[in-house]
C-alpha cells in the first residue's frame, strides 16, 4: 500500500506540471506535500538546483531530504492524516488555471495507472460468475423414467429425496463432482437435464446446437403425444458475495451457487409451470366448444350433440383435473424444501413468480363452467331420452286399445 502511495508520488514528480498562482495556502500544502515523501524510499537523487529550470508561473514538483527528526516528526504527524492531506493537495491543484488541462484530471489518470501496475491491487472481480440458461419444455403426456434411465444409466444422478416422478440427467463432464459454495456450472461444460414423469423436460446450461440431441433422448420413451410442443425460458445467475441466499428479478432468480438439490428445486416448478399451461389450454378449448354451443341453442333454441360426444368431454375435463391434481403434484411440497429452509425459498419464490395458485384457481373456475355446463346438457338429454320413453309408451298403449277394439269388432262379426 506504501509502495502504491510512493509511485502516484514519484509520477506526479517526474510527470506533473502546472500552472497556478503562488499563495500562502498552496505553499503550505506543497510543504505538507513535500513532507509526506520523505515517509517512503528515497528516490533518485534530484538534479542540483542550478540545473532545474523554472520558468514563471511554473513549478515542478520535485523534493529533497530531510534530516531524521524531520523524518520522525513528519511520520508521527503526517503518517495518520495521509489520506486528508492528499485530499488537500488534489483540492488545491484543481483550483489552479491551466491553459491546457488541470492537475486534478493529471492526478486521477495517474492514479489509474498505478492501479493497473499493481499485481492483483485495485482489480475489482465481477460479482456475478455469469448466468445459466433453463429452458422447459412439453411435448407428451407421459414419460417412461425407468426405460430412460436404462439407457442413460451413466448419466443419472442418484435421487436425494423421495419423489420418484423425476429423473436428473448430467451430460458433459459425468464424472462425480460436487456443486456448492464456490463452484459453479455457469461457462462449464457439464449440462443438466430433468425429466417429469408427467411429460416436462426442464434443460439447464444447454447450448442451442445441444438441444434438439437431448430432446430426441426423452423422446424416444414418451407416449401421449401433446401435440405442439411448448417452450418456456427463464435464468439462473450465481453471485457467491450475496449477502443472502437469494434474490429475484425479471426472468430470473440470483442464488449464492446452484447445486443439484437447487436444479431439483428449479426444475420442479419450471415443469410444473409449462405442464399446467398445457392442461389449460385443454380446458380453454372445452370452454370455446360449450361456448359454441350456448350460442347455437341461443339462435335455435336446441342443440345437436350426441350423448357420446358429451361423454367424451365429460372424460376429458375429469383427466385434466386428476392430471393436474395427482400427476403433477401441484399442491405437493417438495421433499427438499421440507429438508431446507433455503431451497423452500426457492421453491416459494418460482410458484409465486410463475403464479402457479392463481393459475391453477383459474383451471378451477373454467372446469367448474364445463361443469355446470355439462350438467345442463345431460338434463336436456335426459329430458329427451323421458320424451321420448313417454311417446313410445303411448304409442303402444294406443296399439294396445286398438288390437283390442279390433278383437272386440272380430268377435262380434263372428257372432253374427
Amino acid at each position: 500500500m506504501w509502495q502504491r502511495y510512493h509511485r502516484l508520488i514519484t509520477n506526479h514528480t517526474t510527470t506533473v506540471t502546472t500552472v497556478f498562482t503562488p499563495s500562502s495556502s498552496q505553499t503550505l500544502t506543497l510543504r505538507s506535500f513535500q513532507t509526506l515523501t520523505n515517509l517512503f524510499p528515497p528516490p533518485p537523487p534530484p538534479p542540483p538546483p542550478h540545473q532545474q529550470q523554472q520558468q514563471p508561473g511554473l513549478c515542478r514538483f520535485t523534493h529533497s531530504y530531510s534530516s531524521s527528526r524531520a523524518e520522525k516528526v513528519a511520520r508521527e504527524f503526517h503518517a495518520p492524516r495521509l489520506s486528508s492531506v492528499l485530499a488537500k493537495c488534489v483540492s488545491t491543484f484543481s483550483t489552479s488555471k491551466s491553459p491546457s488541462m488541470s492537475v486534478a484530471d493529471t492526478v486521477e489518470w495517474e492514479e489509474a495507472v498505478v492501479e493497473g501496475e499493481g499485481e492483483g491491487e485495485g482489480v475489482v472481480d465481477e460479482d456475478v460468475k455469469g448466468s445459466i440458461p433453463v429452458r422447459a419444455y412439453f411435448f407428451s403426456t407421459s414419460v417412461d423414467l425407468k426405460s430412460l434411465v436404462e439407457k442413460n444409466r451413466p448419466n443419472y444422478i442418484q435421487p436425494t429425496s423421495r419423489m420418484t416422478n423425476y429423473v436428473v440427467l448430467r451430460f458433459g463432464s459425468t464424472k462425480p463432482e460436487t456443486i456448492g459454495l464456490g463452484a459453479s456450472i455457469s461457462g462449464s461444460d457439464s449440462s443438466y437435464m430433468v425429466v417429469f414423469q408427467y411429460g416436462s423436460v426442464v434443460l439447464f446450461n444447454v447450448r442451442d446446437p445441444d438441444i434438439n440431441e437431448r430432446l430426441e433422448i426423452v423422446k424416444a420413451h414418451a407416449s401421449g403425444s401433446a401435440g405442439e410442443t411448448r417452450k418456456d425460458e427463464y435464468e439462473v445467475k450465481e453471485k457467491p458475495t450475496m449477502d443472502t441466499w437469494m434474490e429475484g428479478g425479471l426472468d430470473y432468480i440470483m442464488l449464492q451457487y446452484l447445486n443439484i438439490d437447487g436444479i431439483r428445486t428449479i426444475g420442479s416448478v419450471l415443469g410444473q409451470s409449462i405442464a399446467l399451461d398445457y392442461y389449460v389450454r385443454q380446458v380453454d378449448g372445452m370452454v370455446a366448444e360449450f361456448t359454441d354451443i350456448n350460442r347455437g341453442m341461443e339462435k335455435t333454441g336446441t342443440f345437436t350433440m350426441k350423448r357420446k360426444k358429451l361423454f367424451q368431454l365429460v372424460g376429458k375435463a375429469n383427466s385434466n383435473l386428476a392430471d393436474v391434481i395427482l400427476k403433477l403434484g401441484l399442491f405437493e411440497r417438495s421433499d427438499i424444501a421440507w429438508k431446507d429452509a433455503k431451497y423452500a425459498q426457492i421453491w416459494e419464490y418460482l410458484r409465486d413468480e410463475f403464479e402457479l395458485t392463481q393459475r391453477f384457481a383459474s383451471l378451477d373456475f373454467k372446469l367448474k363452467f364445463v361443469e355446470h355446463n355439462i350438467r345442463f346438457l345431460q338434463e336436456i338429454l335426459q329430458n329427451r331420452k323421458s320424451d321420448f320413453l313417454e311417446w313410445l309408451i303411448i304409442v303402444l298403449i294406443g296399439a294396445e286399445i286398438l288390437i283390442s277394439v279390433y278383437d272386440i269388432a272380430g268377435k262380434s262379426v263372428i257372432s253374427l
